[in-house]
């Protein structure tokens, strides 16, 4: 049973406080259809203006996308010090980046492959809807296991 005082609401983001937790990672976990079935993918990226930009290689991703695929990117982080977490979604239609553009040549930069090379397709994620919560884990019972040291050094 919980008491609904000791268990804190989590705070509804509006979309320009999402894009600039957004702003401030460059890893997220990208969702798209393959086969029929939601898939799961890492991937580093960029905001630009108020789009979400990413490199990819010829792959699962690249092929699910080519069909104007619908995707969702999740990005989240948790500060045990200072006792918050936060999650977004941007939910939207995914389209071919482009190739021109002085912009673009410094997202390209910026995004740097963790397999090193053969990342050459960037792609956009143009918004319908961006969604975030705050939450804050320092009120009792937010958190029913307590972070260790080890746990904590992983988060932070």
């Amino acid at each position: 049973m919980t008491d609904k005082n000791i268990v804190p609401e989590a705070e509804v983001l509006e979309p320009d406080d999402c894009w600039r937790l957004l702003g401030e990672t460059t890893i997220g976990r990208l969702s798209v259809i393959v086969n029929r079935h939601p898939d799961i993918f890492p991937v580093n990226f960029a905001v630009d203006n108020k789009t979400i930009v990413f490199r990819t290689g010829p792959g699962t991703k690249q092929w699910a996308m080519e069909d104007d695929a619908v995707v969702a990117i999740e990005c989240d982080s948790v500060s045990a010090e200072f006792g918050i977490a936060w999650s977004v979604v941007v939910k939207g239609t995914v389209e071919d980046a482009g190739s021109e553009g002085p912009r673009l040549d410094e997202i390209r930069r910026a995004l740097f492959p963790w397999q090193g090379v053969g990342q050459d397709y960037l792609f956009r994620i143009v918004p319908a809807s961006v969604t975030g919560r705050r939450f804050d884990l320092s009120a009792p019972m937010s958190l029913q296991t307590p972070l260790n040291d080890a746990t904590r050094a992983g988060l932070e």
